[in-house]
């Protein structure tokens, strides 16, 4: 397991430039599912963009914690990303941190995110941070556990060995025990992003917005890192839940012609993933807030059903 920065500088470009337009392919799918025109795929880059030409208006309540808030959100999202394997077998930083680190770097960004929120003393902030660490609370153990699930049966804790261990021939795809741990990542994976039944990306109504409702004191280029890493941890998610799950496709070296196949493997994988988003999106309505916990409780029973099964029938 050796450190190589290019592995990392390359990985880390690819985060940076994907997320943005998973974002916006989810967005214009959406669209036309719903028979709208939609915004181009496209518009996520534009968004950014004059998001860092803007000036910023900051509240006069606000501390250094307003301001920090943006960098430590991004920052935790894409060494996260890091530790993930996209499209080779072995994560760029997996020598320094394992599924705890991940959990950890997530949980440091929701931290600061309300943190964030809370800090202007706004009542739509206070608000959504609030929500936020509600939601946090049932979904974080809900995805350890489905995570888990998966690392007990690898026999390590570390992403890109699960990944290994899962190309073998004594995998099994189809285990009973890993589909209930996928649907608990999979609904986690909506909770974490924000999506529909948990929360609406689209909309800034007040008594509805959980996300949303954190970043409406922000503006400029803090706007812009927040809206960046909320994408690239989608990105993040989504990866997890394809590689982990369904490691199809991911090479163990580095030539030109086993990167190009193993980069359209793992396209058509986020496509896939991104497109079960977006007819879940589609077809269902967003859940009263006091129903949340109830699909979020189903995940958490969901991940302890596959992580108690992994004892008693191996």
């Amino acid at each position: 397991m050796n450190f190589d920065p290019l592995n990392i500088l390359s990985q880390t470009v690819l985060l940076l430039l994907l997320a943005p337009l998973l974002t916006g392919c989810i967005r214009n799918w959406k669209a036309k599912l719903q028979n709208r025109r939609g915004a181009r795929v496209w518009q996520p880059y534009s968004d950014l963009i004059k998001f860092f030409r803007k000036d910023m208006v900051i509240s006069e309540h606000a501390s250094w914690v307003f301001s920090f808030a943006p960098y430590v959100v991004f920052i935790t999202a894409l060494v996260a990303g890091l530790l993930v394997p996209m499209v080779t077998v072995q994560a760029p930083m997996s020598l320094f941190g394992d599924v705890l680190a991940l959990v950890g770097l997530l949980a440091l960004g929701r931290f600061f995110l309300a943190l964030g929120g809370l800090d202007p003393g706004s009542a739509f902030g206070g608000m959504g941070s609030s929500r936020e660490m509600t939601i946090a609370a049932i979904a974080e153990p809900a995805m350890m556990l489905a995570i888990f699930t998966v690392a007990i049966t690898a026999g390590s804790t570390d992403i890109s060995h699960i990944v290994q261990v899962a190309q073998s021939p004594a995998w099994k795809v189809l285990n009973p025990t890993h589909v209930m741990a996928f649907a608990a990542l999979f609904i986690v994976l909506l909770a974490e992003t924000g999506r529909i039944p948990v929360d609406n990306p689209a909309t800034h109504l007040e008594l509805t917005m959980i996300h949303e409702a954190m970043l409406l004191e922000y503006s400029g280029r803090y706007l812009a890192l927040m809206e960046w890493g909320a994408s690239i941890k989608q990105l993040v998610l989504m990866t997890l839940l394809v590689n982990i799950f369904f490691p199809i496709g991911m090479v163990t070296d580095t030539t030109p012609a086993a990167l190009c196949i193993g980069a359209l493997v793992y396209a058509g994988k986020l496509i896939l993933i991104a497109a079960a988003v977006v007819v879940v999106e589609t077809t269902n309505a967003k859940l009263r807030l006091f129903r949340v916990p109830d699909l979020l409780g189903a995940a958490f029973v969901l991940g302890t059903l596959a992580l108690l099964s992994t004892f008693l029938f191996q």
